[in-house]
């Protein structure tokens, strides 16, 4: 069927088929940029909830060195029961999630 067609009309066949597959690759681009995120908006939700909170988590971890500076003892104490809730919230998220 190809075999009768001249060279002007083979190339309108053949530019034919690539804009098809090109517009269908866009679909597919388009369709997994929405599913990434979807994907990633819990991520994107904690990420702007830590930058609204940073400012204040700056200006308490600051405090906190500051009196960990005057007084060895508690920067450790601190430091030690940071450590204790990190390991519990990581074994609670594994547990539940």
């Amino acid at each position: 069927m190809t075999r009768n067609l001249s060279p002007s009309q083979l190339r309108r066949q053949r530019k034919a088929e690539l804009e098809t597959r090109i517009e269908q690759q866009r679909l597919d681009m388009l369709v997994d940029a929405n599913r990434w995120r979807e994907a990633s908006s819990g991520i994107d939700d904690a990420w702007h909830t830590a930058m609204r909170w940073k400012v204040p988590i700056y200006a308490v971890s600051g405090l906190l060195f500051w009196r960990g500076v005057k007084n060895r003892n508690t920067l450790l104490r601190y430091s030690r029961r940071g450590v204790t809730v990190w390991m519990l919230m990581k074994r609670l998220r594994k547990l539940l999630g």
